[in-house]
């Protein structure tokens, strides 16, 4: 399949309307040839008018095409478009003027076809810059368009069209239907000219441009349609080009459109400040609401409050004052002002607020911010505005001014409005940063609990002689709560429960200590009085003064069927006796671990042997079952747990755990929270 070439409809039209300019220079010429010598040339009027329209045509297509490609077509450049090549235009007819005047009487100024081949340029340079004009004028009459604005420049168009085969109608003939036809497009013409809400969105600077290029425009086309006219009167021209309702009335336009412009421009100059500052405070207003982003940190967005202020109130000078923990001032982006001044502003402002019981009156609608006038040799008013989060004030700005009563009461709004802003993006990157302190911290507990998780021991050791089941369970992420197991031989097994003071990451790392301590120790085949004394030894060295540690510990010698107990401070541990069928708790004294650190601990270390039976039961507990409550405030209790013991001896140890860690949760309520660690280990003789 052939691929045919992308046309460029831009130099095509461009050349199109060279080739029919040359074919209506040629066709005039040679009409001018049979003038000067008699003779019939042939040609029709008619055929140069289609000439002139096809040209008028290429023109605009080109120009069409070349403006809606123009990715840049600013107002100003819009503009300035029209305004160069009106100049242009101009430029050429004063070379002319020029080169005929310096001809004087000479033979060359009267001839013919020489003045016919200028007169075509300036035809074709007048009608370049009419509908050129006019191809710009309509992008800035449709900015911001609506239905109504699009049907009228429609309209319009549709009337120009008609404007150009009008010459067909009435032969080239000023009568009523050309001034009828005139009056209705230069009224068309009119309507589109009160289309200027373009004119608005020029800066200062953009404005006083546009006003200088409008001024060309104008005289340009003044300039132009005068030049117009005095073509009319000359009998040497074989066709009038020139007077042609299309161009007359695009005359019309393009001056009544320039005229408006440039009147309602110069008119807004006064206003232009006003507008640009209001602007520039709704940029700043946006750039404070983007700075919430995480991107931006507490610094930068005080740096763009600190300018956006500035901006507002037209300040001299400014400096931050941040409140630091230990109740120093630090002072942050001094602006326009030198270190020395500002101490001493700084101390003037001081006095001035603390003289001073309540704002002015004027102000009491931003009762927060200040203004104080200030004794100073430069400086003569100051504007003291604090910045507060959560009703806590962690800073404030102050701007200063070489003029008395210098900040009135739309700049104390403004700035307000900016304040209030910032102070919330300024509460949110801390409430974000508190955030990721927070899941950084939760990701830490997460790693914590599976660290004590592995601390704790994943198979108990124990013989054929009895069973054991152990659960633990912390009120936190972590906890205190501590339980192993040891063999020493075949037939003796050590058994630990403990309880750390307190909870949280403190208790659990020192029941990481506790366990380190129980495998060192026990492997120097210690009796359980011993061990405590040699733990507490340890832990003396280790424990934080404030803590302390619970523990019960069993030696079980199965061989004997003998257990040999001490407990250090922790809660009795329940036993079950088959033979009488009753559970009780096993009388023993002793003191926690770390809350005597000397040689008089080893006085409050008690040990004692027991004998076990087959169906014989060992339960042994932290605190926290006991001590749970339910939502009558009521605790569990140890009459409780002891009863509940009776009730399922016949089970197995992993049966009884479960069985009394049910009735446990049972009692604390379904949703219940148990607010302390607690754990258990349920042994079961055979």
């Amino acid at each position: 399949m052939i691929k045919l070439p992308q046309i460029n409809f831009g130099k095509l039209s461009l050349l199109l309307a060279i080739l029919v300019w040359l074919g209506l220079l040629f066709v005039d010429l040679v009409r001018l040839f049979g003038i000067i010598n008699e003779m019939e040339s042939g040609i029709a009027i008619e055929f140069t008018w289609i000439l002139e329209i096809l040209f008028f045509l290429m023109v605009y297509v080109y120009y069409s095409y070349s403006i809606s490609k123009n990715s840049k077509n600013e107002f100003l450049n819009l503009i300035w478009r029209a305004a160069s090549t009106g100049l242009f235009a101009v430029v050429f007819s004063l070379l002319i003027f020029l080169f005929y005047g310096s001809l004087g009487d000479s033979r060359l100024s009267q001839e013919p076809f020489l003045r016919n081949f200028f007169y075509h340029i300036s035809f074709a340079l007048t009608s370049i810059f009419l509908i050129s004009s006019a191809l710009l004028w309509k992008h800035l009459i449709l900015y911001q368009k609506n239905k109504r604005v699009v049907k009228q420049w429609q309209a319009y168009e549709f009337a120009m069209l008609g404007a150009m085969f009008f010459i067909f109608f009435n032969q080239n003939t000023l009568d009523y239907s050309f001034l009828f036809g005139l009056v209705l497009l230069i009224g068309l013409g009119l309507v589109l000219s009160g289309n200027l809400k373009w004119i608005p969105y020029l800066t200062f600077k953009e404005k006083w441009k546009s006003l200088l290029f409008l001024f060309i425009i104008l005289l340009s086309c003044g300039f132009l349609f005068i030049q117009l006219q005095g073509f009319t009167d000359k009998v040497i021209y074989p066709v009038n080009l020139t007077d042609n309702l299309f161009l007359i009335s695009l005359f019309g336009f393009i001056f009544s459109y320039s005229l408006f412009s440039f009147l309602v421009t110069l008119f807004n100059l006064p206003t232009s400040s006003v507008f640009e500052q209001k602007l520039v405070e709704a940029i700043s207003f946006q750039r404070l609401s983007q700075s919430i982003k995480a991107e931006e940190n507490e610094e930068q967005v005080l740096d763009i409050l600190m300018d956006s202020c500035m901006s507002a109130s037209y300040a001299d000078g400014a400096w931050l004052e941040m409140d630091r923990e230990d109740q120093q001032v630090e002072y942050l982006f001094e602006r326009f002002i030198e270190s020395d001044t500002r101490q001493e502003l700084s101390e003037i402002i001081n006095e001035s607020v603390d003289s001073q019981t309540a704002p002015k009156d004027n102000f009491s609608s931003n009762a927060n911010l200040r203004e104080v006038q200030i004794n100073h040799p430069r400086f003569e008013s100051a504007l003291v505005v604090p910045l507060i989060i959560n009703k806590s004030t962690f800073g404030r700005m102050i701007f200063i001014k070489e003029v008395k009563d210098g900040f009135n009461n739309e700049m104390i709004n403004i700035i307000s409005t900016f304040v209030n802003q910032a102070c919330i993006a300024v509460e949110n990157h801390r409430l974000l940063n508190q955030a990721i302190l927070n899941e950084r911290y939760q990701e830490e507990l997460k790693i914590a609990q599976r660290v004590q998780k592995a601390l704790l021991p994943a198979k108990l050791d124990h013989n054929d002689s009895f069973e054991i089941s152990a659960y633990s369970n912390a009120a936190d992420e972590v906890g205190g709560d501590y339980y192993d197991t040891f063999k020493l031989d075949e037939d003796r097994f050590v058994l630990i429960i403990g309880d750390v003071s307190g909870k949280g990451t403190s208790a659990a790392f020192h029941m990481a200590q506790m366990k380190g301590i129980f495998q060192s120790l026990i492997q120097l085949n210690l009796s359980p009085s011993d061990f405590l004394i040699k733990a507490n030894s340890a832990l003396s060295k280790c424990l934080e003064r404030n803590h302390f540690i619970t523990v019960s510990i069993f030696l079980i010698n199965t061989a004997q069927k003998t257990f040999c107990h001490a407990r250090a401070g922790h809660v009795p541990t329940l036993h079950y006796d088959a033979i009488s069928a009753k559970s009780d708790y096993l009388g023993l004294d002793g003191l926690g671990l770390g809350i005597l650190r000397n040689k008089l601990y080893e006085k409050h270390v008690d040990e004692k042997t027991f004998t076990y039976q087959s169906g014989d039961t060992l339960v042994l507990f932290t605190d926290g079952v006991v001590e749970a409550k339910n939502h009558q405030g009521k605790q569990f209790g140890f009459e409780r747990l002891r009863t509940l013991l009776e009730v399922y001896n016949k089970h197995s140890s992993k049966e009884i755990q479960t069985k009394l860690i049910d009735s446990l949760h049972h009692f604390v309520g379904g949703d219940g929270q148990i607010d302390d660690d607690y754990s258990m280990m349920v042994v079961k003789f055979n």
